[in-house]
């Protein structure tokens, strides 16, 4: 995703590369926000920009990848306008640091996600070349973001991670846990709803270990009562921390949707413990069947990391049998990659790409056709979607999604951008379902 924006008092311009995780793209937003108010505004293109951001994601070595492709490509630039200045933002600048700089000599300057903040000083010139240093006040200093949906909002409620899982580099790029005050939480969706949004997004690493004046089930009850917002998401979610409350909250509260997104990683109990999860396979299924009891229909969604150093076939095939078992609603799943720094990217037996490409591909084969299938079942009947506009494969089309987060496309009519209606599903498909209204 690329988002940008524009210089208004000195005709200053920006242009922000995003990478990664939903995480970076409300990180964008603040960027953005902070910006705005030192008077930027949006490029088209990198050409036409005065400062160019990568805002970059280091938790796969694809997305670490891609950031140094498009980082090349901008050196040309630089050598046509010196005077663009270069920005490296996000987990590879703070995991990096200043060897960035000898990597890409023609970068200007460097900040970690806790020091977005350091923008406000761009037009002064008081800007640092490195900052990536710790920031206690993040929790508390609420930066400006500049959302462009206007239906559909993330909110960050907590930063960083405390679970040291042994493929993950997050807490060495994020710092520890840190969960905001949630009357600031509270403020911000009150305001988010004053401009017509209907729907939140709560962010964080693990947002059921949400720890401040009250706990994530108190704030979603505290945040329920909030006007205007039809309905509230949250991820990530962490099993080992999945509480009877928090399942309680997601069944008694209104707004809160009917989808969780809850990673296994594994369906071995011995890969499980090897990377420090917390929680045996066991233990998985059994907040499953709670959620499920107490919350019938949720949508359920996982991550899965395939060839973890040491997975025997053994291992794989307890993960296809919790795939049959379990029946996610989705997944998404990724081949292992060692992330340095990270206990397991020093591990013995590392499995061939090879291997972890079959594994793989028996994984998503075996996940798309129970997916396929649960979306089937659903024809016939009458869903309740938010419409978040036109489709973007067929602009006689418009889309919404589910309470359950499933995406619906329905034959354009004469309605409302953040509309709630309720729709007759008529066709499961893989990937979305289709539908038409049963209401005007």
């Amino acid at each position: 995703m690329i988002i940008h924006v524009k210089f208004l008092k000195m005709v200053k311009t920006v242009y922000i590369y995003t990478f990664g995780c939903q995480m970076n793209v409300h990180d964008s937003e603040k960027m953005l926000g902070v910006l705005q108010k030192e008077g930027y505004s949006q490029a088209n293109d990198p050409l036409m920009a005065d400062l160019i951001i990568f805002n970059t994601c280091s938790i796969r070595q694809k997305a670490e990848q891609k950031f140094y492709s498009e980082l090349g490509r901008i050196k040309p630039y630089k050598k046509k306008k010196p005077d663009i200045k270069i920005a490296v933002a996000g987990c590879i600048a703070q995991h990096e640091g200043e060897n960035i700089f000898k990597k890409a000599p023609y970068v200007d300057f460097i900040f970690g996600p806790q020091n977005i903040h350091i923008l406000e000083g761009l037009t002064s010139g008081r800007t640092a070349p490195v900052a990536i240093k710790d920031n206690p006040e993040i929790t508390i200093r609420d930066l400006p973001a500049k959302r462009s949906d206007g239906i559909k909002a993330w909110v960050t409620i907590m930063y960083g991670c405390n679970n040291f899982c042994s493929y993950c580099i997050v807490p060495f790029t994020r710092g520890r846990e840190r969960s905001r005050p949630s009357e600031n939480i509270y403020s911000e969706v009150k305001e988010l709803a004053g401009k017509g949004y209907r729907e939140i997004t709560l962010l964080g690493q693990n947002v059921n270990s949400y720890s401040s004046d009250i706990d994530f089930p108190g704030l979603l009850k505290k945040l329920n009562g909030v006007g205007g917002i039809e309905r509230i998401r949250f991820i990530t979610s962490h099993p080992r921390d999945l509480s009877e409350e928090l399942i309680d909250a997601v069944s008694g509260l209104s707004k809160v949707c009917e989808h969780i997104h809850l990673p296994m990683q594994s369906g071995s109990s011995n890969i499980l413990r090897v990377m420090n999860r917390g929680y045996t396979y066991d233990d998985y299924i059994r907040k499953i069947s709670s959620l499920r009891k107490k919350v019938p229909g949720i949508s359920i969604t996982s991550d899965i990391i395939s060839g973890f150093p040491g997975e025997t076939e053994n291992d794989h095939l307890f993960t296809i049998k919790a795939l049959k078992e379990i029946e996610f609603d989705g997944i998404f799943a990724f081949k292992f990659s060692p992330r340095p720094g990270t206990k397991a990217a020093e591990m013995q037996d590392h499995l061939k790409d090879e291997i972890k490409s079959e594994r793989l591909s028996e994984i998503l084969k075996v996940q798309d056709e129970i997916t396929t299938r649960k979306n089937r079942l659903l024809e016939g009947t009458k869903q309740e979607i938010l419409l978040e506009g036109y489709s973007k494969t067929d602009k006689e089309k418009l889309t919404g999604r589910t309470r359950t987060n499933k995406i619906v496309t329905i034959p354009k009519i004469d309605i409302e951008k953040g509309t709630l209606i309720n729709v007759l599903i008529t066709k499961g498909r893989q990937h979305s379902l289709e539908g038409r209204p049963v209401e005007k």
